[in-house]
């Protein structure tokens, strides 16, 4: 039997589209002598939905496209997921399933039972689990056939009691089959592997794993489909962050070794460069835009930002604005111009000064006998995020956010200033990862100057101003966050690590205080273990733990 794996980039609710895409792909798959071909999880309306489930019109369109695609079934069966009405009437309204069909018509129906509940999913709040389990035959070949489930440790959620392959393996399965909705995270592909591997070791199966590709807002799929013999030895691996389908002889998967090429791995930091030009890509593109603006300030946040778009947009649709002000120094404005130059996008020049003055003297009644701060400081900041928007809204740019993930976390950053924009780019990157983006992006030449890379982190709000004057060096900064955030690790814990008590006690109190900011921020491009926004859920008011 030759099993086709489809791995595609889906838009959620463009059923048009979709249905097309995986038409094509059967005809594809057709033409390679495939005998099945196997789409992601949620496949006909793109993952993750959410509320669009709770739309009867929603599903019944779901239900049209599956129709349509069965029709193109002739002579080649497919799986293909897609929500379904709960016909038993209890419970949830709706499953998460899987057609198998064959010779034009639905042969059988899977359903997932083990739901996901943390981190960005929340799939319990819309179905229903399965309590039941069947193989399906095909080909003289007996298919166990899950739906993600085989990237649980069943342990993880006491909600359920048996993992269905526990149950499908007493049918004598001869092949395991699991389509998927696997988020990005740097640290995922490595996890994911040795999971599936385990199973196929497990339940002694060959493993046929598909996953999506593409971004979906803040959630980025990154592909990495694969294939394991019945020992656990990974057999294939496909492409990372583009869409890609291969056929594989089963038989050859049992029994030839090395047969199907595997691409090279990426390391983290290469991998979170393709994840963050898929997610601005899919952005756009899903979205219905072309343009970009950011503000360019000679640093290096903006400066990645500004590359990335560039890669993923073309140069020619991105717009950086150089906002020098008072406090702005001659080599921040020329390193700005320096990468304009270096990568030919387009740029306008417009100075503040005169605009802060105005504020200056609009407040100085109100101000009278109080000492330049962060008053002064933020209005700067909230200058340049009016006019990036004036821009946007003149000439139908997307404003793009530039603040990484140790600004976001501490709350270094300026609500309507430098934290507006429709989709904030870094804002899962710490600060020490941009500094060796900016150092991959420059790996066969130099596109974001030199002294971007090199010269001490600013604002640029004070003169003489420096990160350091208010944060603590990032390279020790960042590890803490680290152990926060990601090893959601309290002080006490963090402590004992070595780190500096009173120093850890001041950055957890500046990450909490910073809820509320992080509330008002765009949606961030996912590519870490954990995330800001649907992902870490925490209360603005609570009475915080340090």
């Amino acid at each position: 039997m030759k099993i086709a794996l489809a791995q595609l980039n889906y838009h959620i609710g463009n059923f048009e589209a979709n249905t097309k895409k995986i038409i094509d792909h059967i005809q594809l798959a057709k033409d390679k002598n495939a005998d099945l071909v196997v789409f992601a999880e949620l496949a006909v309306c793109g993952y993750p939905p959410r509320d669009y489930l709770e739309f009867d019109e929603f599903i019944s369109l779901c239900e049209a496209a599956a129709h349509e695609i069965a029709k193109h079934c002739i002579d080649i069966a497919c799986i293909i997921g897609l929500p379904i009405k709960n016909d038993i009437l209890q419970g949830k309204d709706l499953f998460n399933a899987a057609y198998f069909i064959e010779g034009g018509q639905v042969k059988a129906i899977v359903k997932k039972a083990l739901l996901p509940t943390y981190d960005v999913f929340d799939e319990y709040r819309y179905f229903e689990p399965a309590t039941s389990f069947n193989c399906i035959d095909f080909k003289g070949k007996r298919i166990a056939l899950t739906i993600c489930e085989d990237l649980w440790n069943i342990n993880d959620n006491p909600l359920y009691v048996s993992n269905p392959m526990d149950e499908l393996i007493k049918e004598q399965p001869d092949v395991m089959i699991n389509i998927a909705a696997s988020p990005f995270s740097y640290t995922h592909d490595d996890e994911r592997i040795q999971v599936l591997a385990d199973n196929a070791k497990k339940y002694n199966l060959p493993v046929f794993y598909v996953n999506q590709v593409g971004a979906q807002t803040e959630i980025i799929f990154d592909g990495g489909s694969l294939v394991f013999d019945a020992d656990g030895t990974m057999k294939a691996e496909m492409k990372y962050f583009e869409e890609d389908l291969q056929v594989f002889d089963l038989a050859e998967v049992e029994n030839v070794r090395n047969k199907y090429p595997q691409p090279e791995r990426l390391t983290d930091i290469e991998q979170i460069h393709d994840a963050l030009i898929l997610g601005i890509k899919d952005y756009f593109i899903k979205s219905g835009f072309k343009k970009a603006v950011l503000g360019l300030s000679g640093g290096i946040d903006s400066a990645v930002v500004c590359a990335l778009a560039c890669s993923a947009l073309g140069a020619e649709n991105v717009m950086a604005v150089l906002m020098p002000s008072k406090f702005s120094s001659d080599h921040s404005v020329q390193d700005a111009m320096d990468l304009v130059n270096n990568i030919g996008c387009m740029h306008e020049i417009i100075p503040i000064k005169e605009v802060a003055e105005a504020f200056d003297n609009i407040l100085a009644p109100a101000f009278k006998g109080l000492p330049f701060n962060l008053a002064e400081e933020n209005i700067q900041a909230r200058i340049r995020g009016i006019i990036n928007m004036a821009m946007s809204n003149k000439f139908g740019y997307i404003l793009l956010n530039t603040s990484n993930k140790s600004e976001c976390a501490v709350g270094y950053g300026t609500l309507y200033g430098d934290m507006c924009g429709a989709i904030g780019v870094i804002g899962d990157v710490y600060k020490t990862q941009v500094f060796e983006l900016a150092k991959y992006i420059n790996k066969e030449k130099e596109i974001i100057p030199l002294n971007t890379i090199v010269k001490p982190p600013s604002a640029e709000l004070r003169p003489d101003q420096k990160d350091s004057d208010s944060l603590p060096e990032y390279d020790v900064l960042d590890k803490i966050l680290y152990q926060h955030i990601e090893k959601k690790q309290g002080s006490k814990a963090i402590n004992a690590q070595g780190f500096d008590e009173a120093l850890v006690t001041r950055i957890l109190k500046m990450v909490n205080i910073a809820e509320f900011k992080r509330y008002q921020t765009p949606p961030i491009l996912r590519v870490s273990p954990k995330a800001f926004g649907m992902g870490r859920r925490m209360p603005i008011v609570g009475k915080h733990m340090v």
